[in-house]
Parts: C-alpha cells; sequence; structure tokens
C-alpha cells in the first residue's frame, strides 16, 4: 500500500529501491541518477516527468519536517508530492535543467553580471532557511539547480541534511561538510559551532568559485587541504570589481562572528547595482588548476574523510 504523506508514521528500516523499473502509485521510476537513490519517474496519467527521491521509510520525520518547518519560496524546491510504502519513502520533485556546478566546470568562470545574478538567489534561499530555523549544513555549488531551460532561475534541490534548529541559538556539533566548502572553525574546534555562520563560510566558498573557477582553498592530501582552510588565506582572481573582492572577502573570514549574516549579503552593494563584467584571459582557462574537479570531492564525517 502507499500512503500520502503530512505527515507520517515511521515504519521499520529498509534499504532503497534496487531495480531500474518500478511502480510507484500513479509514478513509473526509471533509470536511477546519482548512485541509485533518485530516480527519473514518470507520472504515468499525464506523462509528466519527475525526479524521485528515494529514502528508508524510518527516515520519513527526519525528512519531511524541514519542509514542515519552511514556508514555500521562489528559491527553494519543493516535493510535489511524499508517497510513503510499507518500506520506502519517495519524493517527487519537478525536474531540473542541470546544476550549478557543472555550469561552473564548463564555464570555467561566471561572468561578474551574471553571478550576481545567480548568487543573489542563492542568498535569498539561504535567508529564508535561517529566518524559519533551518541550517542547510551541506551547502554547495552542486545543491543548486535550475529551474528553467535558459539557466537563468535556481532553486536549492532539497532539504536533505538540513538542521531544524529547536532553541534559541544555531550551536551545532556534528563534522559533516563537503571538505572544499568546510569552515575553519569546523576542522578546529572540538566545541559546538555556529551553524549559520558555517552555511555563510560554505556560500563564500561558492561564490568565490563561481567568479575564479576553481576552490579558494585545494590540495590532493586532505590534511594539507585542511591545514589551508585552517589558515584562511586566499588569492583572489584578477579582474574582480572591488564590490565583488569585498563581499568574498565578508564571507570568507577565519572568524565565524566577523562574517555577514544572509540577510546581510542581500544588502551588499555587489548585489545592489550591475556589476562590473569579468575579463577573462587566455592564461586563466589554460591553467588546469582554475578548473573545478570533477568529481564529487570529499567527505568529512566524525574526523574521517571519503569520497563524496
Amino acid at each position: 500500500y502507499l500512503q500520502r504523506l503530512n505527515p507520517p508514521a515511521a515504519p521499520p528500516c529498509a534499504p532503497a529501491v534496487t531495480c531500474t523499473s518500478h511502480r510507484v502509485g500513479p509514478y513509473l521510476l526509471l533509470e536511477p541518477e546519482e548512485g541509485g537513490r533518485t530516480y527519473r519517474a514518470l507520472h504515468h496519467p499525464t506523462g509528466t516527468q519527475y525526479t524521485c527521491k528515494v529514502y528508508p521509510a524510518c527516515e520519513d520525520r527526519a525528512v519531511l519536517e524541514p519542509y514542515s518547518r519552511l514556508p514555500p519560496h521562489q528559491n527553494v524546491a519543493r516535493p510535489e508530492e511524499f508517497l510513503l510504502g510499507p518500506e520506502l519513502l519517495y519524493a517527487f520533485f519537478s525536474r531540473t535543467h542541470g546544476d550549478l556546478h557543472s555550469l561552473v566546470r564548463s564555464r570555467r568562470r561566471i561572468p561578474e553580471p551574471e553571478a550576481a545574478l545567480l548568487f543573489r538567489q542563492m542568498a535569498s534561499a539561504l535567508v529564508h532557511c535561517h529566518q524559519h530555523g533551518l541550517v542547510l549544513r551541506d551547502l554547495k555549488l552542486r545543491r543548486f539547480v535550475f529551474a528553467n531551460r535558459e539557466r537563468t532561475k535556481l532553486v536549492l534541490e532539497n532539504l536533505e541534511d538540513a538542521c531544524v534548529l529547536t532553541g534559541p541559538d544555531d550551536l551545532l556539533w556534528d563534522k559533516q561538510a563537503c571538505p572544499a566548502y568546510v569552515g575553519p572553525e569546523i576542522l578546529s574546534s572540538r566545541a559546538s559551532y555556529s551553524g549559520k555562520a558555517a552555511d555563510i563560510w560554505s556560500l563564500g566558498v561558492a561564490l568565490f568559485t563561481m567568479l575564479a573557477g576553481h576552490y579558494p582553498f585545494q590540495d590532493s592530501e586532505p590534511t594539507l587541504l585542511f591545514g589551508k582552510i585552517r589558515r584562511g588565506a586566499f588569492t583572489l582572481p584578477a579582474g574582480l570589481s572591488a564590490p565583488a573582492r569585498c563581499l568574498v572577502r565578508c564571507l570568507l573570514r577565519r572568524e565565524p562572528s566577523e562574517r555577514l549574516t544572509a540577510t546581510g549579503i542581500l544588502l551588499h552593494p555587489w548585489l545592489q547595482g550591475d556589476p562590473v563584467p569579468l575579463v577573462l584571459s587566455r592564461s586563466h582557462l589554460r591553467d588546469a588548476d582554475q578548473v573545478v574537479p570533477d568529481g564529487r570531492g570529499l567527505e568529512v564525517s566524525g574526523g574521517e574523510v571519503g569520497l563524496y
């Protein structure tokens, strides 16, 4: 049986779907994407295509809670429907048109006027989440996807890994993060840290990468990478306008309390006017170090590093 949710009870845990063609109510799950937990889905009565995220049914409350907390917003994707079976939870999202990470890889750099239009939408999504008690934690370029074919409208892909704050502060203790985007306070401290400030750092890494075509901190060895992040020293590429350079520096500050808040980002001059176009040089395009890696990066959780 299937149950339309809001909210469901929690049945026993179960593994993800393993077949490549599976009927779920009015939907047909087609080929898997992203390791078998995400599927292209076809709504049989209408022929509309969706993206289906599949979770163990025991995770239903954790999956649904962030969406229950967060009012709708134009830059945050919401499932069109949740279906709960005896073993699995299915979330159906509208199909998207690629992610921002892939765009940066293909374009090398995003010119400032275009980057400002996209980044404003990213910041708006973060403001909305922070204002309603959500910390995203795993914030990175790949999490933002295009809602239209012209690739001008961005939405936060989903609220996976979002932490619902229950008290008056935003202190977190977990250490789960994507290393390229992890804040220095998470690496250096054994105590709690500000979840919102950590989101701001990650957003700063995303902005730097959009404008530069590479991460601000890079190394093939995790230990060396984390050392660079702890030091917090980075070099901005030539050709950026003064407002753009200022905003990046306001986000990538080693001291969390000195970073802009999400609301403050939207008030920054770089997002208020017309940014100066970015000037590219052939040397920047030839330099392999300028390219965003194709791999999914690394994951650090509980002090261990693995493929992400």
